[in-house]
């Protein structure tokens, strides 16, 4: 959940409800493969419930995403080949958004524009700070205090977040 709430602190209410117009609620089995390793991806996933697993290309794995999570972001600034492949660890339900109408959108709205790569950008460096912690990094101690430790800007927008993806959950659960 927290990977949602880096991402949605950043937008505004409007964003997310223009996320949940612009996307497709879909649901996927257990065992079914959403990113296959080495594919391009010109799509952006929110997991709304269930959970996917990430592996690596020797069959790894390197996490579980649950609900609140995110798929396809990199992808959407980076059309490399993605390095991984994630697949669906129990039933799940998942908003899926084409990079092309994300794409459209940041170039129609400078200020949507802004938000989302702002977005981006603190989930990404998020991410980047976890796994570099899972590679040795850094000083274990100070890691450790940190992990979970939400900065002052995240903690003044974490309860608009929170209430955002639950209006999304909402909205899309009808």
């Amino acid at each position: 959940m927290r990977k949602v709430l880096l991402i949605f602190s950043e937008l505004t209410d409007g964003d997310v409800e223009w996320l949940s117009r612009a996307g497709e609620r879909v649901h996927l089995d257990a065992g079914a493969t959403l990113v296959p390793l080495g594919a391009r991806i010109e799509t952006i996933w929110f997991v709304l419930d269930g959970a996917l697993s990430v592996h690596t290309a020797a069959g790894r794995s390197l996490a579980i995403m649950g609900s609140g999570e995110i798929v396809g972001e990199m992808s959407l600034v980076d059309p490399a080949p993605t390095a991984v492949s994630v697949k669906v660890a129990s039933d799940c339900t998942l908003l899926r958004i084409s990079h092309e109408t994300v794409r459209a959108k940041l170039a129609e709205d400078p200020a949507f524009a802004g938000r989302f790569y702002r977005a981006l950008c603190v989930f990404l460096a998020s991410r980047l700070r976890s796994t570099t912690r899972r590679m040795g990094y850094g000083d274990e101690a100070e890691d450790a205090q940190d992990k979970d430790e939400l900065t002052d800007d995240l903690l003044d927008n974490v309860h608009l977040a929170g209430a955002r993806f639950d209006r999304m959950l909402r909205r899309l659960a009808g």
